[in-house]
């Protein structure tokens, strides 16, 4: 079944069309909670195994990119699917607004400075896409980076984020021919559950810290995002970094697929623990040995 996810069922590379309104935002017929559950946790088992190989191996490093609306459920994804990971080796960042030194930058150098070791798994909750997302939606954000040419809003065409949307996958293949793996994934969610969550934040006193106007604000702009999301799912998926356009409205659900995904991901990297040299083979088995024997 899909909800049980091959890698493939989720898998969007760019070659057709997309249209989102027309994507499902909820598995049909998906398993009960408990199977969920129960899942979920054996997934959880397995991702800190090959954490673990990734991180004596260090061949890769791994950048997982989650990108959503609002309320999409990237935080608690984030806790559950990675709960079993070492935080020596795991962590999370996330980009918001640009700092003014940031600024002063190109629009990835705040992307490169927190690109993972390799051996290790960097979570970006929200990512470099902002730029070609948020910055679609408003533009006047643009005229205070101090870009060549774009002075005034109208300056960022379509001609400005199609070259955006270039460099971005040209950084995904210089990063892989790095050794670091781009995994991304697309919450989707539907405008109905996103009412759900945020009437929730509202309602239950416990979730109220996650509620902010701001975000509210930011739904009058729902179609606009619809748009700037399909351009950059369209330009910036290829057959070798793909997007993964997971169904969000159900988060249990959501979090099974992600981790079933990251799995095949993982296991296609062929991680396996390093080899040891016969001779240091024969001075583990003498040191085990005097230890027995009470000599060391």
């Amino acid at each position: 079944m899909m909800w049980m996810s091959i890698e493939s069922s989720y898998r969007y590379t760019g070659d057709l069309d997309l249209d989102l309104d027309e994507l499902a935002t909820r598995v049909e017929k998906g398993p009960d909670a408990t199977a969920i559950e129960n899942r979920l946790t054996a997934n959880v088992l397995a991702l800190g195994d090959l954490q673990t190989r990734l991180y004596s191996q260090k061949k890769y490093g791994v950048i997982i990119i989650l990108q959503g609306m609002d309320t999409a459920g990237k935080d608690g994804l984030i806790r559950h699917v990675f709960s079993g990971l070492n935080p020596s080796g795991t962590s999370v960042v996330s980009f918001k607004q640009p700092t003014s030194v940031q600024l002063d930058h190109d629009f990835l150098w705040r992307i490169n400075q927190e690109l993972p070791p390799r051996g290790e798994i960097r979570i970006f909750n929200r990512s470099q896409y902002e730029d070609v997302l948020i910055s679609r939606v408003h533009p006047e954000m643009l005229t205070k980076q101090n870009l060549p040419g774009i002075d005034q809003a109208s300056d960022a065409d379509d001609a400005f984020f199609d070259r955006r949307y270039q460099d971005l996958k040209h950084y995904e293949k210089y990063l892989r021919h790095q050794g670091f793996v781009t995994i991304k994934f697309y919450l989707h969610l539907s405008k109905e559950e996103q009412t759900r969550r945020f009437e929730k934040r509202i309602e239950v006193p416990s979730k109220n810290w996650k509620f902010s106007p701001s975000d509210v604000s930011e739904r009058a702009y729902w179609d606009d995002y619809r748009v700037a999301y399909t351009k950059m799912l369209e330009n910036t998926a290829t057959k070798r970094s793909p997007w993964y356009l997971i169904p969000a409205d159900d988060k249990g659900i959501a979090r099974l697929i992600v981790s079933n995904i990251l799995i095949q991901r993982f296991q296609a990297l062929q991680l396996e623990y390093p080899t040891v040299d016969p001779n240091v083979k024969r001075q583990l088995k003498s040191t085990l040995e005097q230890l027995k024997n009470g000599k060391l």
